[in-house]
């Protein structure tokens, strides 16, 4: 059974998130393994409203932020996968790790 590994990045800093999925693309590639992306996604503008006391009344102008997302796949790499799934990332990058299995075509499940 082939496996299949989705790594999601997200960052508020562009330039980090960069180096971060570069640095595994390369890692990748350089240990024989099958990589696909990083495949971008539109920035997301967030907008948080930012009071000035408890209670209502006067606000801050909202604090306003941008978080870059980046997504990879590793194919047929376990242990390449499993050596970047273990990896330090940056405090600034959020990273999500999905395995997924995949099965021949025309394989029952019993």
């Amino acid at each position: 059974m082939a496996f299949v590994t989705k790594l999601r990045f997200q960052s508020g800093d562009r330039t980090v998130l960069e180096n971060t999925v570069t640095e595994i693309k390369s890692i990748v590639e350089r240990k024989g393994g099958e990589c696909k992306g990083p495949h971008s996604a539109p920035p997301d503008r967030l907008f948080v409203p930012q009071q000035q006391t408890l209670a209502p009344g006067e606000s801050f102008p909202e604090w306003e932020y941008t978080v870059y997302t980046r997504k990879m796949e590793i194919h047929n790499a376990d242990h390449i996968a499993k050596q970047v799934g273990h990896m330090d990332f940056p405090d600034s990058v959020h990273v999500e790790i999905e395995v997924e299995q995949k099965r021949p075509l025309g394989h029952r499940n019993n």
